[in-house]
């Protein structure tokens, strides 16, 4: 049962271009939000640090010395 509705603002380019990866994907927007939201929420809920923002470790670069 949805008995709750959230209004966000987003720069339109954003907006855009969910909507047209929903559409290629065949889905409506509201159901990939809702599927993002579960997984988030899930993640939390379990004591997991979200893995969807993670950001990759820094690649270690080869040092030169100044000598």
């Amino acid at each position: 049962m949805k008995d709750a509705a959230i209004r966000i603002r987003v720069e339109r380019e954003l907006r855009e271009a969910f909507a047209e990866a929903c559409q290629s994907e065949n889905r409506q927007a509201s159901d990939v939000l809702r599927e993002f939201m579960r997984t988030f929420a899930d993640q939390h809920q379990d004591g997991r640090q979200a893995s969807l923002f993670a950001t990759p470790p820094l690649k270690q670069g080869r040092r030169r010395n100044n000598a």
